[in-house]
């Protein structure tokens, strides 16, 4: 028997491996949609109040699910028989479709023995393709119903979302790298990026981003709970009216949950001074809270302040963007001026505000993005604008984070790096230290004819070498060749200075006076 090349196997495994990348799309569809279906079914058995059948509740799941990706829903059953829209989107609803087709398009890129990957854009591609054909199935089941799908939300922004989510999960299979740009980017991006510093600015830039928008969303869910307590009664009182059994109570709490997200996003739009509008008349800001508002009768709308002018426990909520800024300074000083790390590694005060900023661009962008997915419009004419205006939200967080964010990161960048001394550099009026002379070995004491043998002997024994080696060189003269030269040249011929230092050294040497060897007995 011959064995399959690996190549071969490789292209027969092929339209197998891109059924499986579709067919991945069209279960993360099917997860997510089966899991509201339960839901909404278990709720409307345990309703006993209930006057629609099954089938409205499976088009109430169809359309929520629909909603959780960001469409726009036409509610046909009013009181007037007017359509209204329902536009408020339930932001841990919309969690569960990105997570799944995220992990979706994660796995169809993960490796595994003994199975040929497809490349990024085919698993983008068809895990998104598969994922559509379920929606595009689902817009046309529910088409006509109480609850239907307005077709142009139904591009954007829901296959927006199911879009990004698939390019996040292709980004995350190769390990979230910060790679070269587009090739129809201009050059001097692509020269930006190519550099080290652009890179590390860039990754600094985003931390502190995500940073500053997760302290806003914390301080955002603080406010609410912190107004949710001081309007107790308030709350209980809607809570009770809304519902008089359990199964609806505990529907209305369901509701209430998949809305904390959206509530923690009004709550940091509050602190950040625009605020957030309950109609088309009213708005509600930490200064004042105007107009008539259009408010329904829901547990967390009852936490509003009272209207009129602000008071100090409502000017108090500006620590939240404080907050804010003191994240986004922090997460770039750490790696501005890392704290172990020495003075010369420290970025420079230029570097550190620039990239200061750019993490409040980020973080202005990200409170944008969040305030446009957490309102909407919940009915026509009074309740046609409903939560936070998205892009006085961006510029009020960007406002906030750039203003107080760039001093702060510089200030904690010189607290950091005090006490650390940098290396001296030289200066023009700087003199440099003198060079030590060496100092000369001393000359070597002279030997005697008698003892020199000896010591060449010993010498040559240490050093395993045999004496028919230096005798070779016994030819050679011990003085070398100008400094006989010199000595038997006549002092006639020797320079006035040379033959003034001979002369000088004959005399001292006549004047000493020579004693007979009998005279040292």
């Amino acid at each position: 028997m011959t064995e399959r090349s690996p190549s071969l196997s490789a292209e027969q495994g092929r339209p197998a491996v891109l059924a499986s990348a579709l067919l991945r799309g069209v279960l993360a569809a099917g997860l997510g949609l089966g899991s509201i279906a339960v839901l909404v079914m278990v709720l409307w058995i345990s309703s006993p109040a209930s006057g629609s059948g099954p089938g409205e509740a499976v088009h109430t799941a169809a359309g929520l699910w629909l909603l959780a990706h960001g469409a726009e829903l036409i509610r046909t059953d009013t009181l007037t028989g007017a359509p209204a829209p329902v536009g408020v989107v339930p932001l841990l609803l919309a969690a569960m479709p990105v997570w799944l087709v995220h992990r979706a398009v994660r796995d169809a890129l993960e490796p595994d023995e003994g199975r040929v990957t497809p490349s990024p854009a085919a698993a983008f591609a068809l895990v998104t393709g598969g994922y559509l054909m379920v929606g595009a199935s689902v817009a046309l089941y529910v088409r006509g119903a109480s609850l239907s799908a307005e077709p142009l939300s139904l591009l954007f922004p829901s296959l927006l979302v199911v879009a990004g989510a698939a390019a996040a999960g292709v980004w995350t299979a190769a390990g979230r790298p910060v790679g070269p740009p587009p090739s129809w980017a201009p050059v001097r991006l692509h020269e930006a990026m190519a550099r080290s510093r652009f890179i590390r600015r860039a990754e600094a830039a985003g931390r502190s981003a995500a940073a500053g928008v997760m302290v806003l969303l914390g301080g955002g869910a603080l406010v609410v709970a912190v107004a949710l307590v001081w309007h107790a009664d308030p709350v209980q009182d809607s809570f009770l009216r809304l519902s008089g059994d359990w199964a609806g109570r505990f529907a209305v709490l369901f509701l209430a949950l998949l809305l904390v997200p959206n509530a923690a996003v009004w709550g940091a739009a509050y602190g950040l001074g625009p605020g957030f509008a309950l109609g088309t008349a009213s708005t509600v800001g930490p200064m004042a809270f105007t107009g008539r508002p259009a408010v329904p009768d829901f547990p967390l709308l009852a936490a509003m302040p009272a209207e009129g002018a602000g008071t100090p426990p409502n000017w108090a909520t500006a620590a939240v963007p404080v907050a804010a800024a003191l994240a986004v300074a922090w997460f770039t000083v750490r790696r501005a001026a890392p704290a172990h790390g020495e003075r010369e590694e420290a970025w420079s005060l230029r570097e550190t505000a620039f990239t200061a900023a750019l993490g409040a661009l980020g973080c202005g962008a990200g409170a944008a993005l969040l305030a446009a997915a957490a309102g909407g419009p919940l009915g026509t004419r009074a309740l046609a604008e409903f939560g936070p205006v998205w892009w006085l939200t961006g510029a009020a967080a960007l406002v906030w984070t750039a203003v107080l964010g760039v001093p702060l990161a510089l200030l904690l960048r010189a607290w950091r790096l005090r006490g650390r001394t940098a290396p001296e550099q030289p200066t023009k009026n700087t003199v440099p230290a003198p060079t030590p002379t060496p100092t000369p070995a001393p000359a070597p004491a002279p030997v005697s004819e008698g003892t020199a043998g000896r010591d060449t002997d010993a010498k040559d024994g240490e050093d395993g070498r045999d004496d028919g080696e230096d005798e070779l060189y016994d030819f050679l003269p011990t003085d070398p060749w100008h400094a006989r030269a010199d000595s038997e040249r006549p002092n006639s011929e020797r320079p006035d200075s040379e033959r003034a230092d001979s002369e000088r050294a004959d005399q001292s040497a006549e004047a000493v006076p020579v004693r007979p060897p009998d005279a040292e007995s």
